[in-house]
Order: structure tokens, then sequence, then C-alpha cells
């Protein structure tokens, strides 16, 4: 075996020669990797000019130094692109998303908590905050007091996507 099992890191052989080659492409990886970030999944080409230790996650019809890499993660490394096939339960945060993506072993999908809410299905489902409903109070008929309430509790449930509108 050349590499371990899971990320495919190269491994040391004794009597190796020049073991450092392999030691430091490993520890590159790991860099990737280790609390990953990616700058987009949304690039099929490589950007212009990207900072050593940058990386992406190759959007599909990956094209230049990107093709057939789709789904992989690219990393910049002062040698050149490095890429790494995605595994099942990666999660890296995604700068320009402000959000996670995971892969669930087929796709790569976003976190469902995000600074906008919670989604399933990529839909939200909860949403910010909002401002918090008057208790009833006073009034000579109850009955009218109550309906507001209850129509104000339902808005609230339709605006946070609890329940349909």
């Amino acid at each position: 075996m050349d590499g371990t099992p899971r990320w495919a890191l190269p491994l040391l052989f004794a009597g190796q020669a020049q073991k450092e080659i392999q030691h430091n492409e490993a520890l590159a990886l790991v860099d990737a990797l280790l609390h990953g970030q990616v700058e987009s999944a949304d690039l099929s080409a490589p950007p212009g000019a990207p900072a050593v230790g940058q990386c992406w996650i190759v959007a599909a019809g990956a094209s230049g130094d990107w093709s057939g890499r789709a789904g992989s993660i690219a990393l910049w490394t002062e040698g050149g692109w490095r890429f790494v096939a995605a595994r099942s339960g990666i999660r890296v945060a995604a700068a320009d998303r402000d959000h996670a993506l995971f892969f669930d072993g087929a796709e790569w999908r976003s976190e469902a908590i995000r600074s906008a809410g919670l989604f399933i299905e990529d839909e939200r489902v909860v949403g910010p905050q909002r401002a918090a409903i008057a208790a009833p109070g006073g009034g000579a008929v109850i009955d009218v007091e109550a309906r507001s309430t209850v129509a104000d509790i339902l808005a609230a449930l339709r605006s946070h996507g609890l329940i349909a509108s």
C-alpha cells in the first residue's frame, strides 16, 4: 500500500530515499483537510492567482489543470495543484457561502445550520428570530383578543417556516 486507506496520504517505507518528499506531501494534504476551508465550490476552472494554501471544491465541468477532478478538493501549493478526492463525511467551511459544506458520499451538500437559519432539503424551516408577541392584556371582549393573539402566533410560525403559509 502506497498511501493511507482513507485519504491516500503518502506512506514512508524502510530504506526509502528522500523520505522528506513523502512526509512533506502528507503534511500539505493534512494542512488542507484539518479544519478545512475552501474559497468556493462554484469554480470549474482554476482561479488566476491563487495564494499558497487556498483550497476550492472543483465544480462539475472542470477544465484546465482541474480537468477530471470534479468534486475533489483542489489545494494550491508552491509546487502547483494538489487534489484530494472527497470522502463521505468530510466537512469544510465555504468562505463565499458563509456556511459549511459536507460530502455525503455522492455529492457536496450545504450544512443544515447556516447564518440565515435552519435548512432541511435546502429549504429554510427556521429563520431569524422575530420580535416577541405581546401577551394579551385587558380588553372587554376576550374572544377578539384571543383571536388576535392566535393570529400573531400563526404569523410568527409561518414567517419561521415552521408551518405552511
